[in-house]
């Protein structure tokens, strides 16, 4: 069984920035590929980045990119997702999900959430 718990989010400014971590356990869940989606309100879930099972390679939605990075700690079981040059339009509930596609779909866990609020 793999659990997924996610922290880091918050209140911040235009321009600011957040560090969302996703704590994995369970066995073998080092060695899947993870993603980040989120969800703002009226809006379906979508894909923001995604990180290969070693952390060599990663993936960015183009609406990301340039201001988000996806890191991955196998040390640690932990992925974080480092946030900058936020967006009031980056506002929503963010969710890891293991194990990611090839082409970027969520796997079949997933974390509670935790909520970013960017505020103009």
């Amino acid at each position: 069984q793999v659990r997924l718990v996610e922290s880091g989010g918050g209140l911040v400014q235009t321009g600011g920035s957040l560090r969302l971590s996703c704590a994995a356990s369970g066995e073998s869940v080092k060695y899947y590929a993870m993603g980040w989606f989120r969800q703002a309100p009226g809006e379906e879930r979508e894909f923001v980045a995604g990180v290969s099972w070693s952390g060599g390679t990663t993936y960015y939605a183009d609406s990301v990119k340039g201001r988000f990075t996806i890191t991955k700690d196998n040390d640690h079981s932990t992925t974080y997702l480092q946030m900058n040059n936020l967006k009031p339009e980056d506002t929503a509930v963010y969710y890891c999900t293991t194990p990611l596609s090839a082409d970027n779909r969520p796997g079949a866990y997933w974390g509670q959430g935790t909520q970013v609020t960017v505020s103009s």
